[in-house]
């Protein structure tokens, strides 16, 4: 399936029945009066987080969706049937937008959470309700009035308790299909990841949390390099940072080490959003079983370790699982330590 995490679509409630214009005619009763029915609300737009949705897709080829209109007022103090609602169905985390101001309208960060977007119209009063001792026969009633309509922009931001963080081909796609069940395509050349992964860590005492793999940033990418800057989004929500980094020699890019790939990928995610950059991050010095990877990883994390306010970090490999398990406990200490 394409994942698809932004979309614009319009929106149009139901527009509100009129009110009828009608008088009794029954034989036998003389001067009958009104009897218009009042015409029916119109049906509103309603979005609703489905946990079994997990991309905006659907929205990409329907992008315009209405909400069925109230009827009409009837003789015989009859009344219009009020349009159905139209519930639309969202991925949990999406973000509503009004297009033309940008102002964030809601967000669904939780199943089963709904916002309305648009509100039917009201049903027209029927002439029956303007009777009175002094007009007796009305000849008037209320038209319905419309229902709203707006342009929304809906963004889906992945809600994950950990993300994956890091230059192209640092292992991050391999360090998530290791520690879950997620199988994201991995290969050996930069940007094999071209969508947001997820995946759930079964952790012990039958807990668990979630996972992002967000496809590798480079720099300027909070400026519309690459395609990290598309995903960017899909790590505001996540409570702590796991930040990947290459530790061989990239044979590409020989001219690259540890702690410049570290400064840059912090240096866009701080331009990106200095909340962001802010959040508790854990270092993992990856590919560690490669030659001279090991003293490279070993300098950058003394280095890391004399820093005034030092992160936790990991010498791992995660092609042959050489701390990866003690990474994920440290993942698990830091969420629910923090959730105490």
């Amino acid at each position: 399936m394409k994942f698809v995490d932004q979309v614009r679509i319009f929106v149009k409630a139901g527009d509100g029945g009129g009110g009828a214009i009608a008088f009794r005619r029954e034989k036998f009763i003389a001067k009958g009066g009104p009897s218009g029915g009042d015409g029916g609300d119109g049906g509103s737009v309603i979005f609703r987080a489905d946990p079994q949705l997990t991309t905006l897709l659907d929205y990409r080829y329907q992008q315009h969706h209405r909400a069925q209109n109230g009827q009409p007022g009837m003789g015989s103090d009859c009344n219009g049937r009020a349009g159905e609602d139209l519930i639309l169905r969202v991925p949990v985390g999406t973000v509503f937008f009004d297009h033309g101001s940008g102002e964030q309208l809601a967000d669904l960060a939780e199943p089963g959470q709904e916002w309305v977007a648009a509100r039917g119209g009201r049903g027209g009063l029927g002439n029956m309700n303007f009777a009175t001792s002094t007009r007796q026969a009305p000849r008037f009633a209320q038209p319905g009035t419309p229902g709203e309509e707006v342009t929304l922009t809906l963004e889906l931001k992945l809600l994950a308790d950990v993300g994956l963080v890091g230059y192209p081909n640092a292992g991050k796609s391999t360090l998530i299909s290791v520690i879950s069940r997620a199988r994201p395509k991995i290969a050996d050349y930069p940007f094999t990841t071209l969508v947001p992964n997820l995946g759930v860590v079964g952790y012990k005492d039958h807990r668990s949390f979630v996972v992002a793999d967000i496809p590798g940033l480079i720099e300027g990418a909070s400026e519309g390099a690459g395609l990290g800057h598309q995903f960017l989004r899909h790590v505001e929500r996540c409570r702590i940072l796991v930040h990947v980094v290459d530790a061989s020699a990239p044979d590409l890019a020989p001219e690259r080490d540890p702690a410049e790939d570290f400064a840059t990928i912090n240096r866009e995610l701080a331009r990106y959003s200095p909340e962001l950059a802010g959040r508790p991050q854990i270092v993992a010095l990856n590919k560690c079983d490669l030659p001279d990877a090991r003293a490279r990883a070993d300098a950058f994390a003394k280095e890391l370790r004399r820093r005034e306010d030092p992160p936790e970090v990991f010498l791992i490999s995660a092609a042959t699982r050489e701390g990866v398990e003690a990474l994920v406990d440290a993942c698990a200490e830091r969420l629910w330590s923090s959730a105490r």
